[in-house]
């Protein structure tokens, strides 16, 4: 497994809670991190939708599951929850290249499986992915307390 941690995140919100942790790349684990997101944001108070917040964890953690994996390595679940009361997502994983980010709104998508993101996009304020230093990328999703 890989032992390179996902990029400190930079805003200019401090962070009020911080929690990451690293999961396999298996079908399991978008199960588990749903689970682990909504205990964390649970334990936290957070103020914000947490089924929303579960449902966007759930689908960057599929792509990154289905579209990313690589034998040895790992995916990166990073939870930030800022002092405005925003939430950030970020979901890291090996593969630095990211095809299609910016296509596909739901409405637009026939098939089943490819709405993902367009369902993310809807929930979120922002929705970015960037490089990482060393391998892959990191997908971030803000999520605003309402």
């Amino acid at each position: 497994m890989s032992t390179a941690e996902p990029t400190t995140t930079t805003t200019a919100t401090p962070p009020q809670n911080e929690w990451t942790l690293s999961y396999p790349m298996l079908p399991a684990t978008v199960r588990l991190a749903r689970l682990h997101t909504r205990r964390r944001l649970t334990l936290w108070n957070w103020e914000g939708d947490t089924e929303d917040a579960v449902l966007i964890t759930s689908e960057l953690v599929a792509n990154a599951v289905r579209h990313a994996r690589c034998p040895g390595h790992e995916l990166w679940l990073r939870l930030t929850h800022l002092s405005d009361g925003s939430l950030l997502i970020e979901v890291s994983d090996p593969v630095p290249q990211f095809p299609n980010f910016t296509e596909a709104a739901p409405q637009e998508v026939a098939e089943e499986q490819g709405r993902g993101l367009g369902i993310v996009r809807a929930l979120t304020t922002e929705l970015t992915w960037r490089p990482r230093r060393h391998i892959g990328k990191t997908v971030r999703a803000r999520v605003v307390a309402e």
